[in-house]
């Protein structure tokens, strides 16, 4: 089963949680220290929240469609590049708790997409050396073809 993720940056972490549970009447799936997840099954949708600065608004760090497969992740970035969008392909990535297979994109309004598999658990939330994910946000990304707004996301 595939799934879109909407990756949230947060101001309070708890309080967000919270009313996120009670939105979808279901607690995270993952939480670690300034992250949480959920995988919610109705509607299909993984929920990512990104501790962010206290007192800003919450604001959309990234979107993405979480897959089963790591030929599903090759197979979005073959179609994605033939239909004329850059790609950055990131394999093994460690990044939000969780080791990925990813291709990412970027939509006219410079919104960052992911086509991604969680392939493992990870110790850290930041992001591995020259990987687009887990930047802080704001930042840029030094890696070829890859984004600046690709540069904030993460998960």
């Amino acid at each position: 089963m595939s799934r879109v993720q909407l990756a949230l940056r947060v101001a309070d972490l708890d309080a967000s949680i919270e009313f996120y549970s009670r939105l979808f009447s279901t607690g995270p799936a993952k939480r670690r220290p300034g992250y949480a997840n959920f995988a919610i099954a109705e509607p299909p949708l993984k929920l990512v929240l990104l501790e962010g600065e206290p007192g800003q608004s919450t604001v959309m760090d990234h979107l993405g469609v979480e897959v089963e497969s790591t030929d599903q992740v090759s197979a979005a970035a073959g179609r994605l590049a033939d239909e004329g969008l850059a790609t950055e392909v990131e394999e093994d990535t460690a990044c939000c708790y969780a080791v990925q297979d990813k291709v990412w994109v970027t939509g006219p309004g410079s919104e960052p997409w992911e086509v991604y598999v969680v392939k493992g658990d990870a110790d850290v939330l930041d992001k591995a050396t020259g990987s687009a994910c887990c930047a802080p946000a704001g930042a840029s990304t030094a890696a070829a073809g890859a984004s600046t707004a690709a540069a904030s996301a993460c998960c």
